[in-house]
């Protein structure tokens, strides 16, 4: 007997068997991987992303993120440039990561343009760094601590995932990087990809 939509997919379309996949994912490394993999196509379950695959503005930038992945980023949050009548974008990207890997980032901003911020883990801090304007209107800012930090949010983890992720999750550094020119798709990506595989 053929298993049923509602046993085969969740209420967001996302693919249960691939999820399952995340459940033996314990380390940053393995979550980074199974990132890259739904970034491929190749998986239609990401945690926290309630959908089965990434919006259309990711597709230009999707091959850049998985290699972050697989370069010690496991990435939560981007999005590409944006330049256009009534509305801006400021590339960026925001993930969980070692704190070597964290210092790595951070010293981009001690060398370039970029910036980056970094929450230890256990912080939960909060900012408001523009990314991206509608009609000049501000509607997406970056500066807020991502890591699971208290007791709600760490199951939640552990439901999308497992215990162990979300525990390592909780104990991670969160790092957001930005590009601080609207519009630009040729900076950002690179200089991450670079800070991470630098030393390797």
């Amino acid at each position: 007997m053929e298993p049923t939509q509602a046993e085969v997919r969740d209420q967001f379309g996302r693919n249960l068997e691939d999820k399952g996949a995340w459940r033996q994912a314990t380390t940053l490394d393995a979550a980074g991987e199974l990132t890259a993999r739904w970034l491929e196509g190749n998986s239609e379950y990401q945690p926290a992303t309630f959908t089965a695959r990434y919006d259309d503005e990711t597709e230009p930038i999707a091959v850049e993120l998985a290699a972050l992945n697989r370069s010690g980023l496991f990435t939560k949050e981007s999005q590409p440039g944006l330049q256009s009548e009534g509305t801006a974008q400021r590339q960026y990207v925001t993930g969980f990561c070692s704190s070597e890997t964290a210092a790595a980032l951070l010293a981009l901003s001690a060398r370039s343009e970029l910036v980056a911020v970094a929450h230890a883990p256990g912080e939960a801090s909060s900012a408001s760094i523009p990314v991206t304007l509608d009609g000049g209107e501000v509607v997406t800012v970056l500066g807020s601590s991502e890591n699971p930090v208290t007791e709600d949010q760490i199951r939640d983890w552990a439901e999308e995932t497992n215990d162990s992720l979300a525990l390592l999750l909780a104990d991670s550094w969160y790092v957001e990087i930005l590009d601080p020119a609207w519009g630009r798709n040729d900076v950002l990506l690179p200089a991450v990809f670079a800070a991470l595989t630098t030393g390797k």
